[in-house]
C-alpha cells in the first residue's frame, strides 16, 4: 500500500503518466479483488465459520506463548461476551487449563480472567475468578463466566452492525472509485498537453493558445518533458 500511495502522490506531482496508470491499475485490481471477497465471505460463510473456530483455537493452544497474543485473546473475549470458540470448554485444549489429570498447573479446569463476568462494583480485577470453573456444572457457570463462543458472537455481532459495516466498505470502495477517475482524468489532461506542442528549434511551440485554459499543467508538462528550455510562444496565444 506505500508503494501504491507512493507512485499516486509522484505521479501526480510530477505528471508522470506510468506512475498514475500504475496507481489506477493496481487500485481497480484492489477494489476488484474486495468486491470478490465479500462475494465469497456470502457464499462460502460456512466455511469460513468453520475457518475462525480453527483460527481461534489455535491461538487458545498457543494462549501463554506470545503476550500479544495473549492480550488479543482477552480483549476479543472481554469485546464479544464470549470464552473460547465455541464456548469455555474449547480451553481444554490449552495445556495448562486442560483438565487431565497429569496438567499440575493451579489453572486445571479453568479459563482465563478475560471469560470472567465482571462485577461492576469491584475496582480490582479478580485474575484468579476463572479457576476450577469447568468442574462446576454449566447452569453453575453462567452467573461466574460468558458461557457463548466467540464465533457465535462475532456473526451476532456482525448483524446488529451490519449497516455501519456496510457503510463502511461502501465508503472504501467509493474512495477507490474516485481515486480512479481522479488519476485517470489527469492522464487524459496530461496527454492532451502534450498533444499541443511540436518541436520546434531547441525547444518545442505551442499549437493553439484555446490550450491556455489549465497553464498551469502546460508549463509543469513542459518543464518535465524538457527540462529548464523555455517554450516558444506564440504572439497571439499571448494576445
Amino acid at each position: 500500500m506505500s508503494v501504491l500511495g507512493f507512485a499516486g502522490c509522484v505521479g501526480a506531482l510530477r505528471e508522470n503518466t506510468f506512475l498514475l496508470k500504475f496507481f489506477s491499475v493496481f487500485l481497480g485490481l484492489i477494489f476488484f479483488l474486495e468486491l470478490a471477497a465479500g462475494i465469497l465471505a456470502f457464499v462460502f460463510k460456512d466455511w469460513i465459520r468453520d475457518q475462525l473456530n480453527l483460527f481461534i483455537n489455535s491461538n487458545v493452544k498457543a494462549y501463554r506463548d506470545d503476550i500479544d497474543l495473549q492480550n488479543l485473546i482477552d480483549f476479543a473475549q472481554e469485546y464479544w461476551s464470549c470464552c473460547g470458540a465455541r464456548g469455555p470448554n474449547d480451553w481444554n485444549l490449552n495445556i495448562y487449563f486442560n483438565c487431565t489429570d497429569l496438567n499440575p498447573s493451579r489453572e486445571r479446569c479453568g479459563v482465563p480472567f478475560s471469560c470472567c463476568v465482571r462485577d461492576p462494583a469491584e475496582d480490582v480485577l479478580n485474575t484468579q475468578c476463572g479457576y476450577d470453573i469447568r468442574l462446576k456444572l454449566e447452569l453453575e457457570q453462567q452467573g461466574s463466566i460468558y458461557t457463548k463462543g466467540c464465533v457465535g458472537q462475532f456473526e451476532k455481532w456482525l448483524q446488529d452492525n451490519l449497516i455501519v459495516v456496510a457503510g463502511v466498505m461502501v465508503g472504501v470502495a467509493l474512495l477507490q472509485i474516485f481515486g480512479i477517475c481522479l488519476a485517470q482524468n489527469l492522464v487524459s489532461d496530461i496527454k492532451a498537453v502534450k498533444a499541443t506542442w511540436v518541436p520546434h528549434g531547441d525547444g518545442y511551440k505551442l499549437l493553439n493558445k484555446q490550450h491556455f485554459e489549465k497553464p498551469w499543467l502546460i508549463l509543469t508538462v513542459f518543464e518535465s518533458s524538457v527540462g529548464s528550455t523555455a517554450p516558444e510562444f506564440p504572439s497571439e496565444g499571448l494576445a
